[in-house]
């Protein structure tokens, strides 16, 4: 079962919006290869807001994955890419439904 998640908001710097999404569309193949990642979600949620929804059985998984090939990317990029640092918060799952 998916219980622990990650949401993380992300505001690119103006000018660097098509790079924030080239880079989130390029760690899905990195993802793929975690296996405790349930679920990973790459959003744009406006012109330069973007954020990242993933899932995890546990919280093993999800501290795998902070401290994976992704999450080490974008903290090398983030000061190039986005305004602010990353906003990343540590959820619980009440309910899902996944395939």
């Amino acid at each position: 079962m998916t219980k622990v998640a990650l949401l993380v908001r992300l505001e690119a710097k103006p000018g660097k919006e098509d790079e924030v999404a080239d880079f989130l569309r390029g760690g899905l193949a990195i993802v793929q290869e975690e296996p405790a990642t349930t679920a990973w979600f790459a959003l744009r949620l406006g012109p330069s807001t973007f954020g990242i929804f993933d899932a995890f059985p546990d919280e093993a998984g999800r501290q795998a994955h902070l401290s994976g090939r992704v999450a080490a990317a974008l903290m090398a990029k983030a000061s190039e890419l986005l305004s602010q640092p990353p906003v990343i918060e540590k959820v619980d799952l009440l309910a899902t439904k996944l395939p």
